[in-house]
Order: C-alpha cells, then structure tokens, then sequence
C-alpha cells in the first residue's frame, strides 16, 4: 500500500485573525509567497503569509516574517528577523527546518532546549511504520553533493534518555529561513542511531560550556546575524495550534505583564552539575475549578530546569503523587503515568508554578494530555507529569502557557505568563533591555486554531495508536530519564535531550566577529502528519 500523504497545514500570522497594532506600525505590506518546500518525497500543502512589517530608521521592532515568505529589500542594509517553520507532531515535540550545504537541502530537527549540539541524518530503519515515515519526510543531508562541505575526521557518541546517536563532525553553511547564510558551522551527521525519528538541534549552552566548539546559536552571534545570543519561545496553547521561536529577538504580543529575570543556576550548583536552564522553582499550587487557590504543595519549592524536548514534565515522587492524588489519580502506572478522568480538561482549573517575581498558570486543558479511544477501547486520559527520582524539569505541558526569553549572555532566563494577542517582534539590544519590556497582551488574550486531530488536544499516530511521549535530558553518570511508554498499545517516541558529556568533538573555537546592529530570527508553527 502507498504511503499515507504527509500534511503541513501551516499556520501562519494572518492580519486579520489577531488584534493589531496601529496602522502607524506597519511600514509595508508587500508579500511575498513561496511553496514549501517538501521534505523527502512527499507531498506538503501550501500556504499564504502574514504580514510583514520592516522597520524605519527609528524603529527597533525589526520586519516580521512567517514561512515560507522571503523578504529581500535592504538586504545589505538592514539584518532581518528570519521566519523558521517549527513542526510540531502530535504534541510530542517541536521542529524546525534547517538549509544545509551548497546548494541548500532542507531537513527537520528536533527544538530542543535540553541538549546543546545539531546532528542530522536519523536511522529510520527499524523504527515502527509511522515514526520510520516520519523519519523519512525529514529529510536528509548528503554532504558529497554540497560543494561547502568540510569533513572533520572526528565523532562521538551522544547518549539520550531514550536511544543515541553516532555521528561524525563536519562544517558547512546553514541558513534558516530567510536568514543570511551562517558560514561554516560545525555539526554531526549520524553514522547509525537508536530509537531516534529525527535529528536534533540543541539550543542549550555551547561553547565554553558544554562543546569546545561555536555551536549554531553561537556561529549565529559571532557572525553578526543576531546581536545577542539571547532567544525567545512561545509554544503556544494546544488550541492555538500555533507557536514562535525568536533567535535575538522578542515578541511583547505573546505575554501578559513583566518578564521576571531567573538566574540561572550555575553548573557547579546544579543537581547534575551540568550547564542547562536550571531555575529556582518556589511553590507549586492547584487553583481547582471552584476558584479557591490550596496551600502550596509541600517539597515544591526545588530547583527544575526548562526543557522543550520533553513532552512531559518531571518531578519528585512525593510531589507528584501529591499532586495526581488532587486530580483523582491512582498510583502511576509501569511507565510512569498517572490516568485521569477526561471529564476534567474542560474544567477551568489551574495548576500555579510559582517563581521570584512571577507566576505561570498552566489550565487542566494544557496538562491534561487525551489520548482517543478505539472501538469499543474508550479514551484515556494522563495527567502532564510524571514522577522521576533522578529530575526535575519543566516539559512541553507547562513550556505551552509561559513565554520564555533564555540570555545566555547574561545567564538569565527571563519569565511571564503566554498569553496571544497578535504579533510585535523587535530584536534585543542587550540583557537590561529584556527585563524594561511589559507584555501587551491582558490576561484574557488568547490564540485560535485547533491541532492536527481537530481539537487540539488529542495525541494519536497514523497507526491508530497512543503517541508516547519524548522524554529529554542527558546522560548524567549512571543516570537516565525516565523512558516512559504505554504497555503493548503504544510504542515509544524518542526522548530528546542533554548530549553526552563524555564525547570527544573536534574543537572549532574561532576568531570572533563584528555583530551586528540587530536581528531576530523567528518560527512558526507548523503540523506534521505521517
């Protein structure tokens, strides 16, 4: 039988779907549209873009693009903000599109927070049909038809919770999106790999941190197509359906009040002693749907690091016991999950994460994941976390209702509640200009459209199956994440996650480079059915 058709409805900034600013703030309306491109032999829908607006001389918002729009004007001139597609399967995990090599060919890799360095090239052999599909559309890249590329001679293995890969080193150009070409960047090319559907793109601390090399996020700055390395993420709501990532830049229409700085916790402090996005987390509170916020859950108070290629989030036994017992929830089962009755997704209840100077309500219907039934088998729904001795991490199912600035220069990562109320992109000038900014959105701003099942909110695979989820974070000595799968049903995604600090990769450290006066670098939503 003939593959299924792979689908990208994408979702794009439309002009008239969300408030906008006043008239005054678009200088130019002029679109430009081009077909996406394809990854591997499928077929891919295509889709009109938003607005773009490009900045006057006095103006710091920068232009704004969504995929697959190329703006060209001023292009020795001014350095643009870039429009990236970021896919997002099932509600498991976040993708972007990558242009590798001369001439540029296009693959997928995995948004990940949690790990620190890019390799492509994933083994779809010996996956399960619908991720061996999957793997297939992301495409992949064949360094002897690029005439940039530049073998290293060396490898590594990276360890994941879930699988690993082998790769091998080399340099070539990259661009993303719309974006100036980034020369020469180091990254892998998996050799062999277990249990993995997808590359990934590690947007974790680099250079001088956990690589001896620049990583992308560092070439991007050393090579002046951002300012500073900084970048901004909004998942957005499984409702929305839509979500943005801003690499040196900011976008004050996805948030509602002050962005709260949280130092981040320095390696030698960390749990694992590892340089992630650690934060102090100080309470944990249920505000049930009778409106009456309960006393701080006890033992909430710990540091959590923040992690975009979790699908879940992760904390300590007591903790999490604690809080599934508030929703009705027995004792997790083998995997780890804790099963709740579906009837309380559509429940205006919050669960409060309460940090220095901020607080993110995340509502019942973005922790609660659904899973559809099958014939006479009914749905089954788990609650978004799940219990791990060995870490603490904030996953998708409370990245989806925060806005997160991450300054790696500063090594703040600065927080306020999501909240979509259209869109005002503008490039950071540098770590005192992100605490001064204040969200434009009231807290009862929200974004439209629906997930790949219809309504948002539903996690299920071609095959007729429950997605697992990805569970991200490193190897850390003797310890993993926790791979958490249902029994026979359901077939485990890949956990994306922390590289192995053991690897052994070719130092690339160069000279640095003027930057520039600003740039961000953006990314749309869009979904992947396979």
């Amino acid at each position: 039988m003939a593959p299924p058709l792979l689908l990208v409805p994408l979702l794009v900034v439309c002009a008239q779907a969300w408030p906008q600013l006043p008239v005054d703030d678009i200088i130019d309306e002029n679109l430009i549209t081009l077909p996406l491109i394809s990854p591997a032999a499928y077929d891919v829908s295509r889709a009109p873009v938003s607005d773009r607006r490009e900045p006057s001389d006095h103006d710091d918002s920068g232009l704004f693009l969504a995929l697959p729009v190329i703006h060209s004007p001023k292009r020795s001139i001014i350095n643009r903000p870039i429009e990236l597609e970021l896919a997002n399967r099932s509600d498991i995990a976040y993708y972007a599109q990558l242009n590798i090599g001369t001439p540029p060919q296009p693959v997928y890799a995995q948004l990940d927070t949690g790990s620190f360095e890019l390799w492509v090239n994933p083994t779809c052999a010996n996956l399960r049909p619908a991720d061996e599909r999957f793997c297939e559309a992301v495409g992949t890249y064949e360094p002897s038809n690029s005439s940039t590329s530049n073998p290293l001679g060396t490898s590594a293995t990276l360890r994941y919770g879930i699988g690993s890969a082998n790769i091998t080193y080399l340099r070539d150009d990259i661009t993303l999106g719309s974006s100036p070409t980034v020369r020469q960047v180091q990254f892998g090319t998996a050799t062999s790999t277990t249990d993995k559907f997808a590359g990934i793109l590690g947007l974790g601390h680099g250079q001088n941190h956990t690589t001896s090399y620049p990583t992308l996020l560092d070439e991007l700055a050393l090579q002046g197509a951002i300012r500073t390395k900084a970048f901004s993420l909004a998942l957005g709501s499984k409702d929305a359906g839509q979500g943005q990532l801003i690499l040196g830049g900011i976008d004050p229409a996805k948030f509602t009040g002050s962005l709260a700085p949280l130092p981040v916790i320095p390696a030698p402090d960390a749990p694992d002693r590892v340089a992630r996005y650690w934060v102090s987390l100080r309470s944990i509170h249920l505000t049930p749907p009778s409106g009456i916020s309960r006393p701080p859950y006890n033992g909430s108070a710990i540091p959590v690091f923040l992690d975009s290629g979790a699908t879940m989030t992760l904390l300590p036994p007591e903790l999490a016991g604690a809080i599934a017992a508030d929703f009705g929830a027995p004792e997790p089962d083998a995997n780890g999950f804790y099963s709740v009755d579906c009837g309380l997704v559509d429940l205006p209840g919050t669960i409060g994460f309460v940090f220095e100077g901020v607080a993110v309500p995340v509502s019942y219907r973005e922790m609660i994941r659904v899973f559809p039934g099958h014939g006479a088998a009914p749905a089954r729904c788990v609650l978004g976390i799940m219990p791990s001795e060995e870490f603490t991490l904030l996953g998708d199912t409370f990245l989806r209702s925060a806005y997160v600035v991450f300054d790696l220069e500063a090594d703040v990562v600065h927080m306020a509640p999501y909240v979509d109320c259209g869109s005002r992109t503008m490039g950071i000038r540098g770590s005192e200009f992100i605490g001064g900014l204040v969200g434009l959105c009231s807290s009862g701003g929200e974004g439209e459209g629906e997930g790949e099942d219809g309504d948002g909110d539903e996690d299920e695979d071609d095959d007729g199956g429950v997605v697992a989820v990805a569970t991200s974070t490193a190897v850390v000595g003797n310890g993993v994440a926790p791979t958490p799968v249902f029994a026979d049903d359901v077939a485990a995604d890949s956990g994306e996650g922390g590289d192995d600090p053991d690897r052994d990769p070719e130092s690339g450290s160069e000279a640095h480079r003027p930057r520039a006066r600003w740039v961000m670098l953006g990314i749309a939503i869009s979904w992947i059915l396979v």
